[in-house]
């Protein structure tokens, strides 16, 4: 199926805004207080907030910001013909989406870097919830020499974000599936371990950003798991990951087992990356492509309910383009331009045009 799309591109990026501020409400309820909160079947519309809209917050944020620096550093690369180095054109970008937080970056960014339009967006400056890994990774700046951070831990502030890593992936790769696949592991894992430095942190966006990436490019999201495993295989500290996976798969192919927070809640809490990589993999699986059912599924639980629904509506979105996000649920989506204008230019990848390389500024390696 023909995905390499801007609906599809838009319609992840969005579909993971829309998961984002339909679990914002409950992110640290519990359950029970859910269901006494919002009925018997949880909380399954949209709440609005300031000014009557859905608000976003730090998991759509730190995306978005993603996707800045990553189109930067392919901004960079083909302007002046060197490597791309992702990794210090996101981290820049963090900087950013930390300054809107009312925060202090102490980590050094070479002089050669400049803002591109994030930092002018208004609505970004809004505080919501950031996770304090992040807030704490950013500010310090202490990374070892391989470029990941000084600290352990695997919460899920990284694979929320990754899924950027797989759209681009998919527009500047040029091999095979499994190759754009494995392109997109290694630039979200990367991106990831600016915050997250246990192996649980950074490999669930590495594998979030395959799936995408093999979603847009064709392929099922089984496939995308398949190849997201393969990748894994092997890999020092991967086996929480790959057992998270597996956990997930296990419940799919058994047929007695009806979906249920309760069953969501087998798999965890989705507070880890590999816990909220799993209960999001099990809800898109489970629906059989349909975005409403999945992304109410994936926040009615007790735990961190907006990041397992916004990584649900990922790759949903991906799966099934924009126009499978509920139109009532789109029209009064805080921000909804600026995010369907970054998958946009995702699906883009690169122009040479004035303003483009003033959205984007380049950077020259040399």
């Amino acid at each position: 199926m023909e995905r390499n799309t801007r609906q599809h591109f838009i319609g992840c990026l969005l579909g993971g805004a829309v998961g984002d501020a339909l679990g914002w409400p409950v992110e640290f309820l519990d359950y029970s207080q859910i269901v006494k909160d919002y009925g018997p079947a949880g909380i399954t519309e949209m709440v609005p907030g300031e000014d009557e809209l859905y608000e976003i917050t730090d998991d759509t944020q730190m995306t978005l910001f993603t996707a800045e620096g990553l189109l930067q550093a392919w901004s960079s690369s083909r302007h002046y013909g060197s490597p791309p180095d992702f990794t210090t054109a996101v981290r820049h970008s963090y900087g950013n989406w930390l300054k809107t937080q009312g925060e202090a970056v102490v980590g050094s960014i070479p002089d050669s870097y400049r803002d591109g339009w994030l930092i002018t967006v208004e609505g970004l400056y809004r505080r919501r919830a950031p996770g304090s890994t992040c807030l704490s990774a950013l500010r310090e700046g202490n990374y070892s020499d391989n470029g990941i951070v000084n600290n352990n831990s695997k919460g899920c502030g990284g694979v929320m974000r990754a899924a950027p890593a797989g759209l681009l992936a998919a527009r500047i790769n040029n091999g095979s599936s499994a190759t754009t696949a494995r392109l997109a592991f290694e630039i979200g894992c990367s991106s990831a371990a600016l915050t997250h430095g246990h192996p649980s942190g950074y490999y669930p966006a590495g594998v979030l950003a395959a799936v995408i990436a093999t979603i847009v490019t064709g392929g099922s999201l089984e496939e995308g798991i398949d190849i997201g495993l393969s990748i894994l295989e092997g890999r020092i500290g991967a086996l929480e990951t790959v057992s998270a996976i597996r956990a997930a798969l296990d419940l799919i192919r058994n047929q007695s087992i009806t979906p249920s927070p309760a069953v969501i809640e087998t798999l965890g809490g989705g507070w880890t990356g590999e816990e909220a990589l799993a209960i999001s993999l099990y809800c898109s699986l489970v629906v059989k492509g349909d975005f409403t059912r999945g992304v109410r599924l994936a926040v009615n639980h007790s735990g961190d309910s907006d990041s397992t629904g916004s990584i649900t509506g990922n790759i949903l979105g991906a799966l099934l383009g924009s126009g499978a996000i509920p139109e009532n649920w789109r029209a009064q989506l805080e921000l909804v331009g600026e995010i369907s204008r970054i998958g946009e230019d995702l699906y883009t990848a690169f122009e040479g045009t004035e303003q483009w390389l003033k959205n984007y500024p380049p950077v020259s390696n040399c």
